[in-house]
């Protein structure tokens, strides 16, 4: 499963926790970048009066709407869990200056062009979103000298230091009154930090470590502050195409969507010639296999999905009537509404089919992609060439 929806899911049971729980929590005095109030406070972010503010990972908004209610800021506040955010709208929703958004910050950001911020931030957020894509994003909307000051986890209460690479790391959230999440969180060393940082367009100003301030907790806080640099467009080298004429047509490519439901289910459709098989169809010119595989399972089932959500496993390459075949295989477990018969011309009947329960006979790309997820299934099908993205779902520890 996607890193990020893992995140946002774990995020979700906390949040509805703690709705159920009807925890209050106490007005901040001050912006405490670390547990137990280490290290600066909104001072470094400057002078906030009047300015726009952005806060990504927002949680319940105690920080946001502190900030616009004592330092004047005008701060949009973005948080992906539904639940999180609205324990933020039932505490904070009339705030003056305050802007509660629940969005993908990734996909808030790509809605926008243009520098929309003075300055952005985010406490203990950003670690849990992949920086490689929120960076890049995020670089646009700030304007040039505006800051990004955030802080991340450095070393978890375990003992365990940052990353050497850029890569998500398995870490638990606690619960109030027992128990804990599984999340998935980005904890990198300075020096990754400011090689992502510089390769968005930020330059790294300062990085200062806030130990807890139990003598016996090994957690450690990084604080981090950059800013938005003008660096000049990059030189573009001209191209031009051989010929006037277009390429010879010689592949189809299309997407397989593998829609995981409750249990071990998964969405197939009865074809009018008899076959069953996932939603899918023909990726247009331009499009990403993402946006392919969204489009086509909202066109197909009327379910909504996101981009973001969608894995891409692996890419097939058959042949079909003299034509090459190239299918992307996706997995989305994460989407909104119930299946509906949007073309019963072409597919008579939505339906959740357990994988020891598989209907025959199964449309080819389908029986290949879902193979191509479980090398384990039964499923016999002509040859296929396998070009893995990502380990099968039955070898993800």
């Amino acid at each position: 499963m996607n890193d990020e929806v893992v995140n946002e899911q774990a995020w979700t049971v906390y949040g509805q926790h703690h709705l159920k729980r009807g925890t209050v929590l106490p007005e901040p005095e001050r912006l405490d970048w670390a547990p137990g109030g280490t290290g600066s406070g909104a001072e470094v972010l400057g002078e906030l009066a009047g300015k726009r503010v952005l806060d990504i990972g927002s949680g319940t908004g105690r920080y946001p709407a502190y900030l616009a209610r004592v330092h004047g800021a005008l701060v949009d506040a973005v948080e992906a869990s539904a639940s999180q955010h609205q324990r933020a709208v039932d505490r904070y929703g009339s705030t003056p200056g305050l802007r509660l958004i629940q969005a993908d910050a990734v996909d808030y950001l790509c809605q926008h062009d243009g520098p929309l911020y003075d300055t952005a931030y985010s406490v203990h957020g950003l670690g849990f979103i992949d920086p490689h894509e929120l960076l890049q994003v995020l670089a646009p909307s700030i304007r040039v000298g505006g800051r990004l000051v955030f802080s991340v986890l450095h070393t978890n209460s375990a003992g365990l230091g940052p990353m050497d690479e850029v890569t998500a790391r398995d870490e638990v959230l606690p619960l109030a009154g027992g128990g804990e999440l599984a999340v998935r969180m980005w904890a990198l060393s300075p020096g990754l930090w400011e090689d992502l940082l510089v390769d968005a367009g930020f330059v790294m100003e300062d990085v200062t470590l806030l130990p807890a301030p139990e003598p016996d907790n090994a957690y450690v806080t990084q604080l981090i502050s950059s800013r938005r640099q003008d660096r000049p467009a990059p030189r573009r080298i001209s191209s031009r195409p051989r010929s006037d004429w277009p390429p010879l047509v010689q592949a189809a490519f299309g997407v397989a969507v593998i829609l995981r439901g409750p249990g071990d289910q998964v969405l197939l459709g009865q074809h009018r010639t008899g076959v069953w098989e996932c939603p899918g169809g023909k990726v247009e010119p331009g499009e990403s296999i993402e946006a392919a595989a969204v489009r086509e399972l909202f066109e197909e089932t009327s379910l909504d999905a996101y981009e973001r959500s969608v894995k891409v496993l692996a890419m097939l390459v058959d042949e079909v009537s003299g034509i090459n075949r190239v299918t992307a295989v996706t997995v989305v477990t994460v989407f909104d509404g119930a299946p509906a018969v949007i073309e019963p011309h072409l597919v008579a009947d939505w339906q959740w089919r357990g994988v020891d329960d598989l209907p025959e006979p199964l449309f080819i790309p389908t029986a290949q992609a879902l193979r191509a997820w479980r090398p384990e299934l039964p499923i016999d099908h002509p040859p296929v060439h396998v070009y893995r993205i990502a380990r099968p779902e039955s070898q993800d520890s």
